[in-house]
């Protein structure tokens, strides 16, 4: 069985990413590497993470190959914005595991796996003090 049907498919990762960008909405480092309208980014997220985890295919369908770092690569992503990004995401997942009975193992691999990929999206240095 995928992850994506034991944490009750589409919902789940619609309500994730909802609750990922209330944070993202009002964080003064991440906001301003987004687009005004979040919708297509809400989208995008939603659809990767459904796809990844064992749902439809409805992402590399409409958008090809995710391509992250590609994808990412525009925008200065230090450790400051990986940690933030990192923040929000588990902050959204964590509100979320008890309403969705997600057992703790399942919690502990998407956590691996969000930060696994802020790691990865890290592109510039923080500048030493």
């Amino acid at each position: 069985m995928t992850v994506y049907r034991v944490v009750g498919g589409m919902d789940f990762f619609d309500e994730l990413v909802e609750r990922f960008y209330k944070g993202v909405a009002t964080d003064l480092l991440l906001r301003p590497l987004y687009p005004d309208d979040l919708g297509d980014s809400k989208r995008h997220l939603a659809l990767f993470l459904a796809q990844y985890w064992g749902g439809p295919t409805t992402y590399d369908d409409q958008r090809g190959h995710p391509r992250l770092r590609m994808r990412h690569a525009p925008f200065i992503i230090s450790e400051p914005e990986r940690d933030a990004w990192l923040r929000h995401m588990a902050a959204a997942l964590d509100s979320l595991v008890d309403e969705h009975d997600v057992h703790p193992a399942v919690e502990a691999r998407l956590l691996d796996y969000f930060t696994a990929t802020a790691d990865a999206m890290v592109n510039a240095r923080t500048p030493s003090l």
